[in-house]
């Protein structure tokens, strides 16, 4: 007998990536337990499931960097407190992050991808429910508009979206006039592909090759070294607010004397909107 919960939780984060670089993901997670009826008729109460697993993967996986410890690509090192990860891409372009530990997740697989993560945390919470088979399975929104993928760190927040290397797949609808206009949103989408959005003032060093972002927040000190091509630097914080504001500021002035209105998503069901003249 099983019993099943779709769309427990979403989770939020961003992952290495040799093809693709530092990506920002939203994903669905479903899960399957497997086991005998108890004295209830049940497998397992589930209030119980939906608590326990939703508590494991926003401890473990939600707004954390994933890294794909077996790549041949990643090399990672360790203190006490911090950690050091490195992927020297495809392309030969190289990501540095160093953070404190608990914003990173070594995945022992050599990608990352919904089945190997779904692995490694079966592996993991297999002690939680010693009685029952765990089966999880990770999904993305269908999104039949243009959407992207975007990593950013939030240095001022109180929880977790202060980590440097944390992200979202979101989708984004813009309206000029009125009207909902697929091209700005097409351009946008290709624009903001796997990027890194990054405030101004964190941006400490340069060079031909990289940016260089680092700061120190409440968790800890974060720092990021990332191509220059992978970036895309704003004045304010990189909140879904500010995200949407300068969207819409940038499309206006491309577009003046028009009515435009942004409707921004930070992963599932959750964003912002700004409007414009």
């Amino acid at each position: 007998m099983r019993l099943f919960v779709d769309n427990l939780s979403n989770i939020d984060f961003s992952y290495l990536c040799p093809e693709r670089g530092l990506v920002g993901e939203t994903w669905l997670a479903n899960v399957e337990l497997t086991g005998e009826l108890d004295e209830q008729g049940m497998i397992c109460d589930f209030g119980i499931v939906k608590k326990q697993i939703r508590q494991w993967l926003d401890q473990h996986l939600d707004h954390s960097l994933l890294v794909p410890v077996l790549s041949p690509r990643v090399v990672a090192t360790q203190t006490e407190a911090q950690i050091s990860v490195s992927l020297n891409r495809l392309d030969n372009r190289r990501i540095q992050v160093d953070s404190p530990k608990a914003a990173v997740c070594l995945i022992d697989a050599t990608s990352i991808t919904p089945e190997s993560v779904a692995r490694w945390c079966e592996s993991h919470l297999e002690n939680i429910f010693p009685n029952s088979k765990i089966t999880l399975s990770f999904s993305c929104e269908e999104i039949a508009s243009p959407y992207y993928h975007y990593s950013h760190g939030l240095k001022k927040h109180g929880g977790d979206c202060q980590r440097i290397a944390h992200g979202h797949r979101s989708k984004l609808l813009i309206w000029r006039d009125g009207i909902l206009c697929t091209t700005t949103m097409e351009e946008w989408a290709r624009k903001w592909a796997d990027i890194y959005i990054a405030t101004k003032e964190d941006c400490v060093a340069e060079d031909n090759d990289n940016f260089i972002f680092r700061y120190m927040s409440s968790q800890g000190h974060f720092s990021l070294s990332i191509p220059r091509s992978s970036c895309y630097i704003i004045d304010t914080d990189t909140t879904v607010e500010y995200i949407t504001q300068h969207l819409a500021t940038q499309i206006g002035a491309h577009f003046p004397g028009e009515q435009i209105k942004v409707k921004a998503f930070e992963g599932i069901g959750k964003g912002a909107i700004s409007e414009w003249g």
